[in-house]
Parts: C-alpha cells; sequence; structure tokens
C-alpha cells in the first residue's frame, strides 16, 4: 500500500504543458493528500530559454488540466531559485523529482539539516516516453520535434515515395496563412523591408521559400538562415534568378520535385539544412530541380518553435509565418490530404 504523504513539493518549468507532465503530476498525487507546484519564474525561465511561455500561462495550462478533479489538493507556487520553498519548509514531507533532479532534491536536504528541519522523503517520478521511446520533454517540442503527446512531426508519408496535392488539400492552401506583407510586385524591396522590421526580434532561423523573396530579402540584408529557389515565378523563368548571390551561403544543396508533388529528394535536402542550421549555425541554399512552392509544408515540420518561413504570395506581397505548435499541425493536415504516387 502506497503510504499517503500529508504534503508533497514538485518544481519545475512547466513550459507547453504535455502529456509527461500529466504523469509526474497524477504520480506525485498519489503519493499525498495536497500537492504544492512550484512553477519556475519567468525571470529563471526566459533566461533558459525565450521561447518558453509565461508563468501566467504555463500555471493556466496546469490548473485548467486538473480543474474538475484534485482542485483542492492542488497549490500553486512561483519558484524564483533553483531550491524555492524547500530548503525551509515545516509542513512537507515529500519532494518528487526526475532522476536528473536527484542532486538537487539532495542538495535541499542538506540545507534543511542546517535549518535544523526533518530531510524531505526523495521519490523519483517514471518519465512519459515518446513515439521515439525517448522522454517527451518540453525541450523536445520547443525544437519541433514532437508535439505534446510525443507524437513526431516528422513527414514521414514522403520518406520513402513523392506525394501528390489533391484538391481538397489545395483547398486549405488557397488563402495565405500568417502575416501578408503588401508591397508593388516590380519593388519586392518595399514589402521586405517591412518584414525584415516585423521579424528583426525573431528567435529561430529565418527561411526563405521563392527566388523573388530570396533576393528581396538579400536586398534588404536580411540574415537568411536557409533559402530554396528553383529559378522561376509564377512557374515561368524568372530573369533575375541568377542575381540572388549564392556566395552568402556555405552550403548549396539539390534536389529533384516536380509541379504539385513532395518529394523524398526535397524533404532530404530540407531535412539537412535545418539539422545544419541548428547543430553548426551553417546556412543553406537548396536549388530545386521542378518546383519549391509546397515546401513551407515540409519546413514547417523540420523547423524549430519560433522559426520564421517567408514565402511570395503573387500579386500580393510577402508572407510572414512563424513556425508554431499550430502551424506544425496545420501543415500535418494538409499533407494528411495529398495521395501517394506509384513510382
Amino acid at each position: 500500500m502506497v503510504k499517503l504523504f500529508d504534503l508533497g513539493l514538485i518544481g519545475g518549468t512547466f513550459d507547453r504543458f504535455h502529456k509527461g507532465h500529466i504523469s509526474l503530476i497524477n504520480q506525485s498525487l498519489r503519493h499525498c493528500k495536497r500537492l504544492e507546484i512550484w512553477i519556475t519564474s519567468d525571470t529563471i525561465a526566459k533566461i533558459k530559454d525565450p521561447r518558453i511561455k509565461s508563468w501566467k500561462e504555463r500555471h493556466e495550462d496546469i490548473s485548467s488540466y486538473f480543474k474538475n478533479n484534485y482542485t483542492s489538493k492542488i497549490i500553486f507556487g512561483k519558484l524564483e531559485d533553483s531550491f524555492g520553498p524547500a530548503t525551509s519548509h515545516d509542513s512537507a514531507e515529500v519532494i518528487f523529482c526526475t532522476k536528473d533532479n536527484i542532486k538537487n532534491c539532495e542538495d535541499i536536504n542538506l540545507k534543511r539539516l542546517q535549518n535544523s528541519l526533518p530531510e524531505l522523503k526523495i521519490i523519483e517520478l517514471e518519465l512519459e516516453n515518446a513515439w521515439d521511446k525517448r522522454p517527451i520533454s518540453s525541450s523536445r517540442i520547443r525544437r519541433g520535434e514532437i508535439d505534446r503527446n510525443g507524437n513526431s512531426y516528422h513527414p514521414g508519408e514522403v520518406i520513402y515515395s513523392p506525394i501528390s496535392i489533391t484538391k481538397k488539400a489545395e483547398g486549405k492552401l488557397k488563402n495565405p496563412y500568417g502575416d501578408l506583407i503588401s508591397g508593388p510586385e516590380n519593388n519586392i524591396s518595399v514589402a521586405m523591408a517591412e518584414v525584415k522590421r516585423k521579424i528583426s526580434n525573431s528567435i529561430g532561423p529565418i527561411i526563405c521559400v521563392g527566388d523573388v523573396t530570396v533576393l528581396g530579402a538579400q536586398l534588404v540584408n536580411i540574415p537568411i538562415n536557409i533559402a530554396i529557389i528553383d529559378g522561376k515565378t509564377k512557374r515561368r523563368e524568372w530573369k533575375y534568378s541568377g542575381s540572388i548571390d549564392s556566395s552568402r551561403f556555405s552550403t548549396i544543396l539539390s534536389c529533384k520535385n516536380p509541379q504539385g508533388q513532395l518529394t523524398p529528394s526535397l524533404l532530404e535536402s530540407c531535412e539537412q539544412a535545418i539539422n545544419s542550421c541548428m547543430s553548426e549555425a551553417t546556412t543553406t541554399l537548396i536549388e530545386v530541380d521542378g518546383e519549391e512552392d509546397l515546401a513551407p509544408l515540409i519546413l514547417h515540420l523540420l523547423s524549430p518553435i519560433g522559426g520564421i518561413i517567408l514565402y511570395g504570395q503573387p500579386g500580393k506581397g510577402v508572407v510572414i509565418r512563424k513556425v508554431t505548435e499550430e502551424s506544425k499541425n496545420q501543415c500535418q493536415l494538409i499533407i494528411s490530404n495529398f495521395k501517394p504516387i506509384n513510382t
């Protein structure tokens, strides 16, 4: 029979409240009558990663999930340092942690002894694994690898064979997603100057799709991490494609991707470019034999949260689309409406 403690403590950042967090809290609640959940303050969290949601949002995510159960058992606090109130808490009996935090809990107990308080019982909690048998974590979600349930964002449909757009998928792409920045078609610099202002504080990589967009970004000195071009605009050869300065990129990749398709070749190049960007800070130009119009669908799924994807909207301007959990889910849904091509 599990011993039921009167009061337990658990602390953490709890960013992008996920299935793993739910498991940790439920495990803790099975051991105590009341549980204090101490959530890392914005001051500490933003040092760790500026993409972490605010304390208010993180608190609301947890409280809304448990609002119908355990409401009377859960108390919230704001964690301002690595120990919080645990070193001086005279009512707590147990502290919950994962294997990565056991040392911190042992240090807390040393402080408690110095404060003439009894040691807290340390209970190590089991981690919830994602699809790949590795633990679900907020950092993996922010890196864009998995969703909050531990499912992969990787577009597996495209790994082995190309897929083709359908009328249903095409219908979902008619209206631009994101922030449309208008500007004259004969002077892309106008729209791109406004784009540069709007994304000046962006955190993730800046990815440009389309010859016009890439050249426009270079003209106003937007720092491009990844560019994808096909030598065309509006599906016609573009005479200014040769003005794109490929020497600004540390790596140049080539791939094949026919009109209206997503191919393993395109996926491989996009994956290589993003992995190199995140691990080595390299810049990549991908030259597509065919068409790159549908590349943003793959790029959203592969990119980290906070990335910026820029692409042109013919006759209208440039679209700024930030990589978010919502954009990833949307792209997954659209790709699910593509159909396989028998090769």
